[in-house]
């Protein structure tokens, strides 16, 4: 049975543009990797309430290529808290512009890390709802 887009809403949706594809009309990896990382610091942000980093990129997987006018959404799931990181699960997910069908492009794990205001890591609050 095929993969169907999370129920929840998208951490960041947005259209693929000509300026951001080759010369074939296919989208480029780096934009979508920027937009990945922009729709995963949107829960890290707020489960640290405050300033976050990317700090790594892991099991990064192209599945299927973007093109221009596919609308972009990207869905992102905290996986793990820890004393000053959080992982985060990114999917994204294009809705063909020339027909409307949905396919799921890319995924990939990113890693943030909670900073104060000179740039040096700090501890993530707790969270009211984890026991201990």
């Amino acid at each position: 049975m095929p993969e169907s887009p999370p129920g929840s809403e998208p951490a960041l949706r947005t259209l693929a543009m000509p300026r951001d594809a080759n010369p074939n009309g296919d989208i480029f990896g780096g934009w979508v990797v920027s937009q990945m990382d922009l729709a995963g610091g949107v829960p890290a942000a707020a489960r640290a309430r405050g300033r976050i980093v990317t700090v790594s990129i892991d099991a990064m997987r192209f599945h299927r290529p973007i093109y221009i006018g596919d609308l972009v959404s990207c869905y992102a799931e905290i996986l793990r808290v820890g004393t000053t990181s959080i992982t985060v699960r990114i999917k994204t997910w294009a809705k063909r512009r020339r027909d409307g069908s949905l396919a799921k492009v890319t995924e990939g794990t990113f890693v943030y890390v909670a900073v104060d205001e000179k740039g040096r890591p700090r501890p993530v609050p707790r969270d009211e709802r984890e026991n201990g």
